[in-house]
């Protein structure tokens, strides 16, 4: 019998050849977390790190201000509030557990997707990933308006800090509806906090309703959303902020943003690099891992140094573009 792809299985890739790539490191101490969508790309690259990052911890809303105490904590002690630029609240004691009546006087849970857009189901509920601790009365004023961009706000948190207003007709959503402005110096982080949602619950987020969703798992964003999300994260990198709290809400609740670890990552499967190979230990420099020509016959099999694909199997053909391990290192086979 003839076949395309000859393979003997192995236990684990490591196993192969312990300088691999394979057996090398993610980025920002998340070792092999990612190693699972080594080699994907565009919509299959989300579908593989929604299966990375689906399952983790689900806290109770009650935990999340202890959380918030690990989380999302400035180096002055205070609590990092997002949506206003004038708050010192202390962690715990400035808990919102009655009410409010102005900015400054608590904190309490945001939403950064807002729960209605869900149905206020789990684990999306308490997913610490995106419910972030901000001022009680900003959060109010947000309510659950999309996030987006004005010229002409109505309404401005301290020092302009937040705004509401109609939406820029640049942005190219109703210039009739009103939106949410966060301040441009957390822009990127709400946007790959969006990211990971689309990601993590891509399984769920078709059945989801506003104004930035398009009711299906991929792109699952409106347009206008998507390239504004995408602007947004170039425009605002990551963060030390963004990586000691994804570092801090993996130990919590064990999944991570990958958005946070693999910067630009967004563009591989929402933006212009849709067809770029990802790899989770190469990741900065993925064109500079050797391009493999398409080997036909027995040529993979004959090479001095055997061909690997990334789950250890021996090959004897590699005709589909993809990483491959060979001789201890990893290479690229662009398909052409």
């Amino acid at each position: 019998m003839n076949k395309s792809l000859l393979y003997n299985s192995l236990a684990t890739v490591s196993l192969l050849l312990p300088a691999t790539g394979v057996s090398a490191q993610g980025p920002n101490n998340s070792g092999t977390y990612y190693r699972q969508a080594d080699g994907k790309s565009g919509k299959a690259l989300k579908t593989a790190l929604h299966n990375i990052i689906k399952t983790h911890t689900a806290r109770t809303y009650k935990q999340l201000y202890d959380d918030y105490k690990t989380t999302d904590v400035r180096p002055d002690g205070k609590i990092w509030d997002m949506y206003s630029a004038t708050t010192n609240y202390t962690p715990g004691a400035d808990e919102n557990h009655s009410s409010f009546r102005q900015e400054g006087d608590n904190y309490n849970r945001e939403h950064s997707l807002p729960s209605n857009w869900f149905g206020g189901a789990s684990p999306m509920y308490t997913d610490l990933m995106h419910v972030i601790p901000t001022d009680s009365y900003v959060n109010n004023r947000r309510s659950d308006l999309p996030y987006g961009e004005t010229n002409s706000p109505t309404w401005q948190s301290n020092e302009g800090f937040s705004k509401v207003g109609n939406a820029t007709a640049s942005l190219g959503y109703s210039t009739s509806k009103k939106v949410f402005e966060p301040n441009d110096e957390y822009k990127g982080d709400f946007a790959r906090i969006y990211f990971y949602m689309a990601t993590c619950y891509e399984d769920k987020i078709a059945t989801w309703s506003s104004p930035m969703l398009a009711g299906n798992s991929y792109p699952a964003y409106t347009t206008w959303a998507i390239n504004m999300l995408l602007r947004w994260a170039e425009e605002d990198p990551v963060s030390e902020k963004e990586l000691k709290r994804n570092a801090a809400v993996y130990g919590i609740q064990h999944n991570r943003n990958p958005f946070v670890d693999y910067p630009g990552l967004e563009k591989m499967i929402w933006g212009n690099l849709q067809t770029t190979v990802f790899s989770y230990d190469n990741y900065d420099n993925p064109t500079g891992i050797t391009e493999l020509a398409s080997e036909s016959g027995n040529d993979a099999a004959q090479q001095d140094s055997p061909t690997y694909d990334m789950q250890g199997r021996h090959l004897r053909h590699i005709r589909q573009r993809g990483l491959y391990i060979r001789n201890g290192r990893k290479y690229i086979h662009t398909g052409r």
